[in-house]
């Protein structure tokens, strides 16, 4: 097995401590704990080889709960308060969520081979070249759709939502959607000629549709910036998509109508 990606688990485990000083745990949240220790021990286990598939099964279901708040256990802290970045934007206010933060702690620690690792300069192109596409697709289809406009700001919070979106967002979703869907898809096509690019557009679709709460628009500007988050993952590993997905939410919140216009 690959080693343990100690840098990403260091990020997240900052996120967390700094998650936790802001809300709380109950004791049915070791319920959530034991489920994920049970499904890291069937993936991890040679074997019983369906029990590495029902110990992805059991991961995904969890992964799922947790995203969508519905296990027991955890009081996630309000860090900001709702109000307005600008006069003209939607209200916005920002929980430091407790439960998310375990999907990417498991997929570090079970499945470390979603890292990619590759050589430092080619991370660095990569992430170049997925923000750029990125910002061009998802920003630039923004302002096209009217959601959006040039509104340069650092409010004072500005530390704590990096904070936030760095070592808690952006990094479980792209450990979910960029290791861990991306990469077992490559896997599993890598005997078609374009299974990586197959690969590649299915885990954007993925990542667009979960934002299908907020609007078929940000299902588009979820998937298209995905396409960007995909390519730096593809060929710069998963530093990389997690640094073009950062560096998109920061140009969007420092630079543009964040969350967007009211």
């Amino acid at each position: 097995m690959p080693a343990l990606p100690w840098p990403y688990l260091a990020l997240l485990s900052v996120g967390y401590c700094l998650a936790l000083a802001y809300g709380k745990l109950a004791w049915t949240a070791a319920i959530s704990i034991a489920l994920l220790l049970l499904a890291g021990y069937a993936v991890r286990q040679r074997q019983i080889p369906v029990g590495r598939f029902l110990g992805h099964a059991l991961f995904l279901v969890l992964a799922l709960a947790l995203a969508l708040h519905w296990m027991p256990g955890f009081f996630n802290g309000r860090a900001i308060p709702t109000h307005r970045l600008t006069d003209d934007a939607a209200p916005f206010a920002m929980y430091l969520n407790q439960d998310k933060p375990l999907i990417g702690f498991w997929l570090l620690l079970a499945c470390p081979w979603i890292v990619g690792r590759r050589p430092f300069g080619l991370s660095i192109l990569a992430t170049a070249l997925g923000l750029t596409l990125s910002a061009i697709l998802a920003l630039g289809g923004a302002i096209v759709l009217g959601m959006i406009h040039w509104a340069p700001k650092w409010p004072d919070h500005a530390w704590l939502w990096i904070a936030n979106n760095l070592l808690l967002v952006t990094v479980v979703e792209e450990a979910l959607f960029r290791g861990y869907i991306q990469g077992s898809l490559s896997r599993r096509f890598s005997h078609l000629a374009h299974g990586d690019n197959l690969a590649l557009l299915l885990a954007s679709l993925l990542f667009g549709l979960v934002h299908a709460g907020a609007g078929w628009q940000w299902v588009l500007l979820s998937g298209l910036a995905g396409i960007g988050y995909g390519l730096a993952y593809r060929f710069g590993g998963l530093g990389a998509a997690i640094a073009t997905h950062f560096g998109l939410n920061l140009l969007h919140f420092a630079l543009f109508t964040y969350p967007m216009l009211a």
